[in-house]
């Protein structure tokens, strides 16, 4: 099994930016999928963006146009650059992996998670 480790969070002041990193513990060339969830306090966790092998990006609105998700194979990582950060924004942020599954695809990895606070 992969293995993930997040890490770039921390403490930004709102309008701020961060870009957070999840480094793979294997080749991610044919990792089908990599993406980003986040989970604030007393929420459920919720997806944030991801992309395929084949370049194909999606992102949850609120982060839309905010927000730009990246790989770099030969790193075997993958980036989530958040700008204009919002105290919305705040949340423990867990990357993952995810295998082909039908006409989607099945979570197969999670990272530890990184916290970001967003705070003046």
């Amino acid at each position: 099994q992969v293995q993930l480790v997040e890490s770039g969070g921390g403490l930004v002041q709102p309008g701020g930016s961060l870009r957070l990193s999840c480094a793979a513990s294997e080749s991610i060339d044919n990792i089908y999928v990599l993406g980003w969830y986040r989970q604030a306090p007393g929420k459920q966790r919720d997806f944030v963006a991801h992309i395929t092998n084949s370049d194909t990006t999606n992102y949850a609105d609120s982060v839309k146009g905010r927000s730009t998700i990246f790989r770099d194979n030969a790193k075997n990582t993958v980036y989530l650059q958040i700008d204009n950060l919002k105290p919305e924004d705040t949340a423990v942020y867990y990357c993952y992996a995810g295998s082909e599954y039908g006409v989607g695809y099945r979570i197969i990895a999670w990272g530890q998670g990184t916290q970001v606070t967003v705070s003046s």
